[in-house]
């Protein structure tokens, strides 16, 4: 199984201070998180996409390309890609020069994002938001496939004969997530495609995104690609550890109650109560994963954000040691031991999607 850490780029005042990193700080400090996060043996570095304050991550595939050469194993992944807003052609490009630079270690997640005014700003009208995610996938993941690609569509200028370079590596193209938060038509598409659904459920509580998963995994077995619960899912979640609850809560709750998206208001104890989210021990947070393989079944790769809501970078890599050290081989062994025999335990990877007489 995989397990990671994502971020969100947001530049946020330290409550405890009020001191307010700067870009070029936090951009460091993300490259840095991906840095330990590989040393404490995780397997999944996932950066966010935003063109707004207070957020820094514009442009992923620079960030990745950067820690591609700062690393040697991890899996270098998006949070959000916006497959509505950027241009299938750019993406095709984008992400196959970095599958090249990157030996491979690359995948994405497209999705819509949570940010209305970025559909004007790129030319696009929020109201054909879904049309948009299903035509502009179709167009990629035939860029990523044929060598010439004739198509016209409602969204871009028509293409003929045109090849997007470089060619994907090894003629693999990056495995692809489709996150949603909300959207049945996003899970029918991940299902359609059978490529994985990501659930980043760190807002809303797990009966909503069951029905998503559910959803998604009825619809993979529909289309052929294997039986319901070999269907490739992946989960949010945010975690806050120190090594009693007590300290944890007491440290982690001015930012929780500050934080840009969940601050001022359910209490940290109803959102706790409600949502993914643990604040608390090392063996809390490990208590609390395992009970998400009961909420959706088996699944491939868990990622936790860390980073969020000001907390100073010292914190974060104290927290990415503690889950390197602490919970994840627990985790790694217990959701191992109750994994059936032909269900996948881990997403596809490029090396095993690369037929074995081409490696």
């Amino acid at each position: 199984m995989q397990f990671g850490i994502f971020t969100v780029g947001d530049v946020t005042p330290d409550p405890t201070t009020g001191r307010v990193p700067s870009e070029a700080e936090r951009i460091r400090a993300m490259v840095a998180i991906a840095e330990k996060a590989e040393e404490a043996g995780l397997d999944v570095f996932a950066t966010g996409e935003h063109h707004n304050p207070p957020f820094v991550p514009s442009s992923p595939t620079t960030m990745l390309g950067y820690i591609a050469a700062r690393t040697e194993r991890l899996i270098l992944s998006t949070a959000t890609t916006l497959i509505t807003t950027n241009d299938p052609v750019k993406i095709a490009e984008d992400f196959a020069m970095l599958q090249h630079l990157a030996g491979g270690r690359v995948d994405l997640m497209m999705g819509r994002g949570n940010t209305a005014p970025v559909y004007p700003w790129f030319g696009k009208d929020i109201r054909d938001g879904i049309d948009l995610a299903i035509e502009n996938y179709h167009l990629l993941h035939r860029l990523w496939r044929e060598e010439s690609v004739d198509w016209e569509g409602r969204f871009r200028t028509p293409l003929q004969s045109f090849t997007s370079t470089p060619r994907p590596l090894d003629g693999v193209p990056p495995f692809v997530w489709h996150g949603s938060i909300r959207s049945p038509e996003i899970a029918e598409q991940a299902a359609y495609y059978g490529d994985g659904f990501f659930a980043n459920h760190i807002f809303w509580p797990k009966e909503h995104f069951q029905r998503l998963i559910g959803l998604y995994r009825q619809r993979f077995e529909n289309y052929g690609h294997g039986s319901a619960d070999q269907a490739i899912v992946g989960l949010g979640g945010q975690v806050f550890m120190r090594r009693n609850s007590q300290d944890a809560v007491r440290e982690f709750r001015p930012y929780f109650d500050n934080a840009p998206v969940y601050g001022h208001g359910p209490s940290l104890e109803e959102f706790t109560e409600e949502t993914p989210l643990t604040v608390g021990s090392p063996q809390e947070v490990i208590d609390k994963t395992l009970t998400f393989r009961d909420s959706f079944g088996d699944y491939q790769r868990q990622l936790f954000l860390m980073d969020h809501a000001g907390l100073p970078l010292k914190t974060v890599l104290e927290q990415i040691d503690m889950l390197g050290e602490e919970v994840v081989p627990v985790l790694r062994r217990e959701f191992e031991a109750l994994r059936p025999a032909h269900v996948p335990a881990t997403a596809p990877t490029h090396h095993s999607r690369v037929p074995e007489e081409a490696r």
